[in-house]
């Protein structure tokens, strides 16, 4: 019974969405949305069933998120007086805590191992993809937050997602965790930099505020999930332990002075938001690690899984929230955008592999860097709009790119998986 409601669900999303399309033209804009909506439950439930197409599922997820908010936006703007974009920055640390709670220090020996790769993985993504972006944004006459919001997607590091597509693809998985790692760690610096140099002529871009977001947003979750990672696990000698909660604690020390350069902070100010910060950052991470480590002896395998559901919950819900935000902007360039977020994807993934190719890279590194250019991390994105307080505009175009590059790339995975990588290749 089980394997046959499958096909069920599929035939009723077919027929929901020509009921959906036979409204519009009908008028029955009421109808609409619900017709939509449940067409989109149905898909996303009836291609579970389908080894080959069940990796749709969670984006089909997100298109039923996108369509309730389009249809119905005063559902997702607010509750009571308690805006709900308010919860686009701890849902983003969320998330950056739990990709750093499934990562440790061992994931940066790519550098040592595979420098050429992650170099040209590296330096490809901070180059092709804010100057395709800077491009597609002078070409079409978008307003100009709009275009900055584009811009803004390109110079952000590669996200989580890139990473899956390369375990897809059969592409070599470890040089893209240490490309995806050292992108995110060169974002506070790099980001900024970018942005305020190809986006500043589109709106003010402040340096050192981005900065700050960047490292409250990413990097400091990522610090939280390393330590916690590195007590619930248990599996490191004390002098190991000793040397990260150092560097972790250098990371904030440095974090609290940009903190204290933006905000203009006294020496008192900035020692109470240090002591802050190692409680939130360090010591908190470090209680729960070491309790679930007593507890369960390292094997925490419940709590990543955890973790994983939550994240992908809190995607959904950021892009929910920014596309009901963003209504009225969205009907006006929806389409548009759309084209031109494809376009930038797109462009992504065939100069990604075509540069690596270039410079002589076997095949299954060529896959990874083509994940690791057109894929980027549209939470990010979206958080930083947000702290720039145009989450209505600049923040559009990070929504509808997060959504398109994970259909974009789960077809270039699964299409890749279906071709065999050359002996040959993987001994280069």
């Amino acid at each position: 019974m089980k394997g046959k409601i499958h096909p069920v669900l599929l035939i009723i999303s077919g027929l929901l969405f020509t009921s959906a399309l036979i409204s519009v033209f009908s008028n029955a804009g009421s109808a609409t949305g619900i017709l939509l909506i449940s067409g989109f439950i149905s898909l996303a439930t009836g291609v579970r069933g389908y080894e080959k197409f069940k990796g749709f599922s969670y984006t089909l997820w997100i298109f039923t998120a996108v369509a309730a908010s389009m249809f119905y936006p005063q559902y997702f703007i607010s509750v009571g007086s308690f805006e709900l974009k308010k919860l686009i920055v701890p849902l983003l640390q969320i998330i950056m805590f739990g990709m750093g709670s499934q990562m440790s220090l061992d994931d940066f020996t790519g550098v040592i191992k595979m420098p050429k790769g992650v170099l040209v993985g590296v330096f490809s993504h901070y180059m092709i993809m804010p100057l395709v972006g800077f491009a597609i944004a002078g070409i079409f006459n978008f307003p100009p937050e709009i275009s900055a919001g584009i811009i803004l997607i390109g110079c952000v590091p590669s996200g989580l997602a890139s990473n899956v597509m390369s375990f897809l693809a059969k592409a070599n998985l470890a040089l893209a965790v240490t490309v995806g790692a050292i992108s995110t760690l060169l974002s506070p610096f790099v980001t900024p930099l970018l942005m305020k140099w190809l986006g500043g002529q589109y709106i003010e871009v402040n340096f050192w505020s981005m900065m700050l977001d960047i490292l409250n947003m990413i990097i400091l979750p990522i610090v939280a999930g390393f330590t916690f990672n590195l007590f619930a696990k248990g599996r490191n000698s004390l002098r190991s332990i000793a040397l990260q909660i150092i560097s972790y604690t250098v990371i904030i020390i440095l974090t609290n002075l940009v903190f204290m350069k933006t905000k203009e902070a006294s020496f008192q100010v900035y020692f109470l938001q240090f002591m802050k910060s190692e409680g939130w950052f360090i010591v908190l991470p470090m209680i729960v690690g070491t309790a679930l480590n007593f507890r369960f002896k390292g094997e925490i395998k419940f709590m990543e899984k955890a973790l994983s559901m939550v994240s992908m919950v809190g995607i959904a819900a950021i892009v929910t929230v920014i596309t009901a935000s963003g209504r009225d902007s969205l009907l006006k360039v929806g389409a548009l955008l759309m084209i031109t977020s494809l376009l930038h994807n797109l462009t992504g993934y065939t100069l990604g592999y075509w540069l690596s190719w270039l410079v002589g890279m076997p095949e299954r590194d060529r896959r990874t860097i083509a994940f690791e250019v057109g894929m980027q991390n549209g939470g990010l994105a979206s958080g930083l709009a947000l702290q720039m307080g145009k989450v209505a505009t600049v923040g559009l175009a990070p929504a509808i790119f997060g959504p398109l590059m994970n259909v974009t790339g789960s077809v270039l995975a699964n299409y890749w998986r279906g071709r065999r990588v050359k002996e040959e290749d993987i001994k280069m």
